[in-house]
């Protein structure tokens, strides 16, 4: 399993209406690109201070790096890219494998 992390820093003037509607689009992805299982997102929630700026964040979960390669050049994905990029100052993007070795559960 491959978890695609990245973070958003939306420019100050894009609306929460905005910032909704682009994240509806990242989740009507699942079952319409093959192996993204899963997206899970949310505005920064943390008193910490190292957000960096960075504002919201989205977790996806691909079956396979095959399926993460093949989302990435897909009609669908760039489809968001092109709606939530303008929207952004900055994002930051990581990828990784879950195995046996890195993975725990209660």
């Amino acid at each position: 399993m491959i978890r695609h992390l990245g973070v958003f820093q939306f420019k100050p003037e894009v609306t929460e209406d905005e910032i909704k509607h682009c994240f509806a689009e990242l989740c009507a992805m699942v079952g319409q690109i093959p192996g993204l299982l899963k997206v899970e997102h949310g505005p920064h929630k943390s008193d910490e201070g190292l957000d960096d700026g960075f504002t919201h964040a989205f977790c996806m979960t691909f079956d396979s790096f095959e399926s993460r390669d093949a989302y990435l050049p897909h009609p669908v994905h760039q489809e968001r890219v092109e709606l939530i990029s303008p929207k952004l100052e900055r994002l930051v993007v990581l990828d990784f494998e879950v195995t046996s070795e890195n993975s725990k559960e209660l």
